[in-house]
């Protein structure tokens, strides 16, 4: 009898454990680790584009970067890319840039649909 009661209560530790995990899974977003260049760091007029690592894969279709100059003008020669191989990393190119502070605004949807966004600024000397 005992043993059936010890059985009895591991699997329902397991069962809990395993609820906990997908739970968690579940309500993931993705959320930056990396920034090039990173947030309040100056750069050169050679800086060709704006990289963000992020702790979840993302969804292309729905996850974007935008860089503006000061006065809120596009400074990107393109669209934000996903890199195939590594759908935690996106990346967009920029024109060439001019002394001056820039922002950075992403969009991020995770691969199970959820949507974390963010900004931040940049200088260039």
């Amino acid at each position: 009898m005992k043993t059936a009661l010890l059985n009895s209560s591991m699997v329902r530790g397991l069962v809990a454990a395993l609820t906990l995990t997908v739970a968690q899974f579940a309500h993931a977003h993705a959320y930056p680790t990396h920034q090039v260049p990173s947030a309040g760091s100056t750069v050169t007029t050679s800086q060709k584009d704006v990289a963000i690592d992020f702790d979840d894969g993302l969804e292309p279709a729905f996850s974007s970067i935008t860089v503006t100059d000061a006065q809120g003008k596009p400074v990107t020669s393109g669209k934000s890319v996903i890199d195939p191989s590594n759908r935690k990393h996106m990346s967009v190119a920029l024109n060439p840039l001019t002394p001056g502070a820039y922002s950075v605004a992403w969009v991020a949807v995770a691969d199970d649909g959820h949507r974390t966004q963010g900004h931040y600024t940049f200088t260039v000397k």
